[in-house]
């Protein structure tokens, strides 16, 4: 039996109350062939301590100390390129694997070397809430994204093995091969998202190149989500929501759903859904400049950093293998 080896990433920053029962998850998985690099972002908290004097039960293992906090994506970007399996787990610190996470999820990747991405079954933590995190990302008409089935009681309705949209930044994994021919500017998440969106943005351009994303229920996990908690689609739900989210999340949010729009968009496909995206961008809008003052610096953000996204949209847009049709069924009304 092939057993290709596997490169979990796990990117750090003061976790020092998650780092212990994740890495303990990490060390239990089944999967034999597995290398560990963990890149921690400056941490302020006692997480480096921790790290420095952990004792590490396996061989490939590496820790990147760096000097300064680089965000998910460039501090992720940096561990695809140290790290050398044939297939990457980008973990979150906040997430605590089954033992069988990864082997499942190595699975799937056999079926088709077309599939790119492989989400696993993430449930919220507490281990024994029996919520749903997420099951995958689910773009919508009016191109708001959602976490599929999140919020939700596990009630058994996600136990199929589905091709979804894209794979959630919580745990995601992603065959190398695919990072590598999606690249823009050597760059796998656009490192122009410190934060937020940066996997929803992957996951598009995969799509664009004709690449697939899975769902595997077997592939399960526990997340302590902090933000966000159900994928209400009505504009009260959302707003409600949106008042749980910290300012910092908002800004990032709301700049970098629109790069990711101007780099992935395709025109016909969008003017096809304006009655359902006009009226929801008029709405985010307004909400933002009347009552969210200090989201208003993601603006003028936007408006500097998009030149930038055109100049990679271009890449994109040459190198597209799929059309508006293959792309447009992945766009639900809700």
């Amino acid at each position: 039996m092939r057993l290709p080896l596997i490169s979990i990433n796990l990117l750090t920053y003061n976790g020092e109350k998650y780092i212990q029962p994740c890495l303990d998850s990490i060390f239990a998985q089944t999967y034999p062939n597995i290398e560990i690099l963990i890149i921690d972002n400056h941490s302020a908290d006692g997480t480096i301590d921790f790290l420095k004097r952990f004792q590490v039960p396996v061989s490939r293992f590496q820790v990147i100390f760096n000097q300064k906090n680089l965000g998910f994506s460039e501090g992720h970007n940096q561990g695809i390129r140290e790290s050398g399996g044939e297939f990457v787990l980008c973990l979150n610190q906040d997430v605590v694997l089954d033992k069988d996470f990864i082997k499942n999820a190595v699975e799937v990747f056999e079926r088709d070397d077309k599939i790119a991405a492989v989400q696993g079954k993430i449930l919220r933590m507490p281990l024994n809430s029996g919520i749903i995190d997420t099951t995958g990302l689910v773009v919508l008409k009016n191109r708001r994204i959602i976490a599929r089935g999140q919020g939700q009681i596990d009630k058994g309705q996600y136990e199929n093995l589905k091709e979804v949209f894209g794979a959630d930044g919580a745990a995601p994994v992603y065959r190398r091969e695919a990072l590598e021919d999606i690249k823009v500017n050597n760059e796998y998440f656009d490192e122009s998202f410190f934060m937020y969106k940066e996997d929803v943005d992957l996951a598009w351009r995969l799509r664009l190149y004709g690449f697939k994303a899975v769902y595997e229920p077997k592939a399960a996990a526990w997340h302590w989500r902090s933000a966000g908690d159900s994928a209400t689609v009505n504009y009260f739900g959302i707003i409600k929501e949106r008042l749980k989210i910290n300012k910092f999340a908002k800004y990032q949010s709301f700049k970098n759903q629109r790069l990711t729009q101007i780099k992935n968009e395709q025109t016909w496909l969008l003017l096809k859904h304006l009655p359902w995206f006009f009226p929801k961008e008029i709405v985010s809008w307004i909400y933002v400049i009347l009552f969210e003052r200090y989201t208003w610096q993601a603006i003028k953000d936007l408006f500097k950093q998009a030149p930038l996204a055109f100049k990679k949209r271009k890449i994109i847009m040459t190198r597209k293998r799929v059309g508006i049709k293959e792309m447009e069924k992945w766009f639900k009304y809700k």
